[in-house]
């Protein structure tokens, strides 16, 4: 058979369909289907099966994909009705653009006309019959380029993904699929309204136990970022014949959480979109050398954290402005190391803990843990110790008997979580032991915050969650921890409001046994400030121990702290603090006027801070010990590096009433200062002062629009709804 008999044979057959009188483009679609089976066949591309989508929603995929059959994609096929002639404004329509974005090897047609596009960009455009005829004439179409269409079809047929990614292309690859996968799991979900499923399922159970605050929205942007690294952490397990079926067996067993949702990504049943969007990650990464590719972060200068930088190169394609909110991921390593090697060195001193993190006994919690930096560290600092003084003979043994047991971290965010024990895996292997199937860092999904355990439920992936909670209740309410570590989160507008954690920032509100009297103490309920609180009720119920955080500074010397920071006094024997300082918001500089930056790429500025409570505490206040940092953040850096407590040059602070500063002040004249009235007795009525509030309701650039809406506001018979 001619390739021009071939295609005449096509367009008889789309004549055939559009005589019956009430055919819709999908009508077209075997026509399609078949003639694209033919020409591949015909070339000796046997291997090639045609899958037909049918159109349900606006959000799913393209209407046809090319593939083997099995594990690897060749292209997608985006089909339009034949009476649409407008394939420029098609071409340039957001559906459109999001297929050329995400899709790298893309034909559109009418059934026509064909044009071919090569990650984003037309090549090649051939108009092979004129539509008109079959529309307008109602008669078969004579096929007039039949060698040009040939070519193309050829073209598209032999498209692969580079049998070599660097890191940066397979963080483009990875998040373009990605965010098309966001979005086919936004569709899912809302689609699921009326009858749930999984997703419905895991969406009820994060929101409900974890996340109280997650939108539907959120949560397809958590899952997507969750199964693309899930699947990354799986590739890095897995021989060469990987697949979305294969990624199963390379999730670790003692991972339930990422079990049950593999377990669905694998084996369940999926939509058709689902499995297309995750089959085409699973492609990119089948071909992708991913050890290869970490291996050269971590021994071509990109720092000892491979995991996270390939993470933060992705993020920045995937969503840049998340990516310059990278603190809720990512600590500088010289602060991580300043904290690690420092508390090191205090279980030495101060506990007698002759072999520091290495030391028996030792017990250690990051609450927020990120991607696991701190505690990479730490175990990293913990190994060193131990083969410097006992050799290597004994490494594997003391990784499974003492990091791995002793060694906790708490997330409550999926996608993070997924990156720290790909991340944990990977450096473990480093220093010298590949997980076993029947092992786990133990590194738990669920909310620090949150002291109540999950109930087992029948919601869809939930048993695994319900674990995790309770493995996590046990570290958090039994098991004694002698250092807790981290960076936590910092918002004002927390949303971890539970009435146990919030019970125990109550102890917060008092100073020198008296109420703070302030109306609205809103700073206390910040995460950081939260997170702190827990810290120091652990070390509290294990009677002694040290924190050492990396936190927002506003606790030092703002009033509305000052029944926080007795608290702390009154807890621990000594108190550490390091103003980082860099705070952008007081437009702070340097003493002689210079410069001062941030560690971070934030505007707030931070502190490091140790807290020590070596039990058997007398009733005192704790010793203050204080010392600061100005200058560029590569000079804070630097001088993070060459320093730990023990060389840090500490001056002593005397923190009195009322105010309990953790920031050195002169005090020379501070009783004739308090001889004098007070403001709040000079002026007992006050008032915060005038804001506005609800601007996108109360201004409009336009006076028609603003007086409907307070018409619309005045109104008693509309309802509530109806306005917001």
């Amino acid at each position: 058979m001619s390739d021009k008999k071939l295609f005449n044979d096509y367009f008889k057959e789309l004549h055939a369909v559009a005589r019956q009188g009430d055919a819709r483009e999908e009508s077209f679609y075997a026509a399609l289907s078949g003639m694209l089976k033919k020409v591949a066949d015909a070339t000796g591309r046997n291997h090639i099966h045609v899958t037909t989508l049918p159109k349900s929603t606006d959000a799913g995929n393209p209407d046809f994909r090319l593939w083997n059959g099995r594990d690897r994609i060749v292209g997608y096929i985006e089909a339009k009705k034949p009476t649409e002639e407008r394939l420029d404004l098609i071409e340039e329509s957001e559906q459109l653009k999001r297929y050329r974005a995400t899709f790298p090897n893309l034909v559109l047609t009418n059934f026509f006309e064909f044009r071919l596009y090569r990650n984003g960009e037309r090549i090649q455009t051939i108009l092979a019959a004129r539509p008109f005829v079959l529309t307008r004439l109602q008669t078969s179409p004579v096929v007039e380029k039949a060698d040009d269409l040939h070519a193309l079809l050829e073209r598209f047929f032999d498209f692969s993904l580079p049998k070599t990614f660097t890191a940066e292309s397979l963080a483009v690859e990875l998040a373009r699929r990605t965010r098309f996968l966001r979005d086919v799991v936004g569709q899912q979900l809302a689609d699921e309204t009326d009858s749930p499923g999984f997703l419905t399922g895991f969406f009820e159970a994060f929101q409900t136990y974890l996340i109280g605050t997650l939108t539907p929205e959120d949560f397809a942007d958590l899952f997507a970022q969750t199964i693309t690294y899930g699947l990354f952490a799986a590739r890095t397990r897995a021989g060469d014949d990987f697949s979305r079926r294969a990624a199963f067996d390379s999730v670790p067993h003692t991972i339930g959480v990422l079990r049950d949702l593999f377990r669905f990504i694998s084996f369940g049943d999926l939509s058709t979109q689902l499995a297309w969007c995750v089959d085409d990650i699973a492609e990119a990464l089948a071909v992708a050398d991913t050890a290869g590719i970490l291996d050269r972060y971590y021994h071509e200068g990109k720092g000892s954290d491979p995991i996270v930088h390939f993470y933060e190169t992705f993020l920045a394609c995937y969503d840049p402005a998340e990516r310059e909110r990278r603190g809720v991921y990512y600590t500088p390593e010289p602060v991580v190391s300043y904290i690690v090697r420092s508390l090191h060195g205090i279980l030495k001193t101060d506990f007698d803990m002759r072999d520091g993190l290495a030391s028996d006994g030792v017990t250690l919690l990051d609450p927020a843990a990120g991607t696991m930096t701190f505690i990479a560290r730490a175990a990293e600092l913990a190994v060193t110790e131990f083969e410097t003084k006992y050799g290597k003979g004994g490494r594997a043994d003391f990784i499974r008997r003492h990091i791995l047991r002793n060694f906790y971290a708490f997330e409550l965010m999926m996608a993070p979580y997924a990156v720290g024990h790909l991340k944990m895996s990977f450096f473990l292997e480093e220093l010298g032991h590949r997980l076993a199937d029947n092992e786990r860092v133990p590194f738990y999904l669920t909310n620090t915050l949150d002291n109540e355990e999950l109930e087992q439920s029948h919601l869809p992936g939930f048993s695994a969650l319900a674990e995790e909670s309770r493995l996590a209740g046990v570290v958090k309410k039994q098991t004694p921890i002698l250092v807790i570590l981290g960076n936590p989160p910092y918002s004002g507008h927390s949303s971890n409001t539970g009435d146990w954690i919030r019970g125990l920032i109550e102890d917060y509100k008092q100073v020198d046994g008296e109420p703070l009297g302030e109306r609205n103490p809103k700073y206390l309920q910040d995460d950081y400030v939260k997170f702190l609180r827990f810290a120091q009720w652990k070390i509290e119920r294990a009677g002694h121990g040290v924190i050492g955080m990396i936190t927002n500074h506003g606790y030092l010397d703002n009033p509305t702290f000052r029944g926080m920071r007795q608290s702390l006094m009154q807890t621990f024997d000594d108190i550490y603090i390091l103003d980082l300082h860099g705070n952008s918001l007081k437009k702070e500089t340097c003493p002689d006027g210079s410069p001062d930056k941030n560690v971070f790429d934030i505007r707030a500025g931070v502190t490091i801070a140790f807290f020590i409570r070596r039990g058997g505490k007398p009733k005192s206040d704790a010793v203050m010990y204080y010392a600061d940092m100005y200058g560029s953040r590569e000079s804070k850096y630097e001088r993070l590096n060459a320093h730990n407590r023990a060389n840090t040059d500490w001056s002593e602070l005397k923190p009195a009433s009322p105010f309990y500063l953790f920031i050195p002040r002169d005090s020379t004249d501070e009783k004739t200062f308090y001889s004098w009235i007070g403001m709040t007795e000079l002026f007992p009525v006050n008032s915060t002062g005038i804001k506005t509030h609800r601007d996108h309701f109360v201004l409009d650039f336009d006076r028609d629009t603003l007086l409907r809406r307070i018409d619309q506001f005045r109104n008693p018979g509309l309802t509530d709804d109806f306005i917001s």
